[in-house]
């Protein structure tokens, strides 16, 4: 059962700039814990660690 979730950069929040999302899919049944994977944040010109926000 594929479930869509919401990935938040977490540099961006702590130095207090805007923050980028992405959406993406993740396995309820395989994947029970929140995901993280590196992607592209344009305001921070960088790749950036996302985290899963509810």
């Amino acid at each position: 059962m594929q479930e869509l979730v919401t990935l938040e950069c977490t540099e961006a929040k702590k130095e207090g700039k805007q923050v980028s999302r992405y959406l993406t899919f993740r396995n309820k049944k395989t994947v029970t814990e929140r995901i993280s994977k590196k992607k592209y944040n344009p305001h921070l010109r960088r790749h950036t660690v996302h985290k899963e926000i509810k």
